[in-house]
């Protein structure tokens, strides 16, 4: 490691770069807005524009989504673990084969585990641009997305064609499938039915955790927040805590796995045995096994920051501790 490795490995909330175009609902109308960022890691972008800020392979990816207000991202489904945390604004989650099975609204610090099987969408219902923080499960973030059938068939009439490769043509660009390549099939109604419409009183209790509750919990010592014992049971490849003010002293830590430090409120001094800096909030700093760090407020005032484990999980289908 060079000294200014760990440096290298921070990425500026105020330095990520948008894809505007990654993803099949691109162009269509409500969900044309819409930038993806992807920070750690492949992520699951259809689009070569996509930039990815690290490359590491850490058994996890870390990504974004920035929308306007009233611009959603468009009904899909996950096979491996889709977390998000709310950054800024105030964002509707909704869930089903139409988006009508449920629907919560979550406000700034707030975590969603995202069951994997279900269609998904989220939309931005705040007053001013928001951001949400992504954590996906696997090094190949499952392989991809699965679109809802009406998402494919809106985009088509959009002029975006989504290839049985997974990689985006735009017809607007004069872009045509490749010969050898075929359309994304539609999933067929017998294949649907393994998309459960769950309801709301099965996933809220279980896969959410709000801010001010988790504030509570690691007052004294770091909130588990994803894990096998945590407040949201799941053992999807990584473990999530939540750190606040009194949830840390100042003594070195070394990290045993991959490890990820996302500042939700506040400014913490992140320090190594080399160097150290100020991370703030939206910022991303991976931290790789073996090497040693500490954290601590650099400010006065409220504080709280998301720290993301890899463990030796396997990533996949979620983990209700049956």
């Amino acid at each position: 490691m060079t000294t200014s490795s760990i440096s290298d490995r921070i990425v500026r909330y105020g330095e990520l770069r948008p894809c505007k175009t990654a993803f099949i609902d691109a162009h269509t109308p409500g969900s044309d807005q819409k930038e993806n960022f992807t920070i750690i890691g492949g992520g699951v972008s259809e689009s070569p524009d996509q930039h990815v800020h690290l490359t590491d392979k850490i058994g996890f990816n870390i990504g974004a989504a920035g929308q306007p207000p009233k611009c959603r991202n468009s009904l899909h489904s996950h096979t491996t673990a889709e977390v998000f945390f709310v950054l800024k604004g105030r964002w509707r989650f909704f869930w089903g084969r139409y988006g009508d099975a449920g629907e919560f609204v979550a406000e700034e610090g707030d975590i969603f585990n995202i069951p994997t099987g279900i269609f998904r969408g989220f939309e931005n219902i705040g007053t001013d641009y928001g951001m949400i923080m992504a954590i996906l499960g696997g090094d190949d973030a499952g392989g991809g997305v699965t679109w809802a059938p009406q998402v494919i068939e809106e985009a088509q009439s959009h002029g975006l064609m989504l290839g049985e490769n997974g990689v985006l043509y735009d017809s607007k660009k004069g872009q045509e499938l490749p010969h050898n390549v075929g359309p994304m099939p539609l999933l067929t109604a017998e294949q649907l039915q393994a998309f459960p419409e769950t309801p709301v009183e099965d996933v809220v209790p279980y896969y959410v955790a709000r801010y001010w509750d988790m504030m509570a919990m690691a007052g004294k010592k770091p909130a588990k927040v994803i894990g096998a014992d945590a407040m949201l049971r799941d053992k999807p490849g990584f473990e999530v805590d939540f750190l606040t003010r009194g949830s840390l002293d100042t003594e070195m830590i070394t990290a045993t796995q991959p490890t990820v430090l996302m500042p939700m409120r506040g400014h913490w001094h992140l320090r190594w045995d080399a160097g150290s800096e100020i991370l703030n909030p939206g910022d991303t700093s991976l931290i790789h096994a073996g090497e040693a760090y500490s954290l601590e407020p650099a400010m006065t005032g409220e504080c709280s920051l998301y720290r993301v484990t890899a463990t030796d999980d396997a990533p996949g289908t979620t983990w209700t501790g049956n």
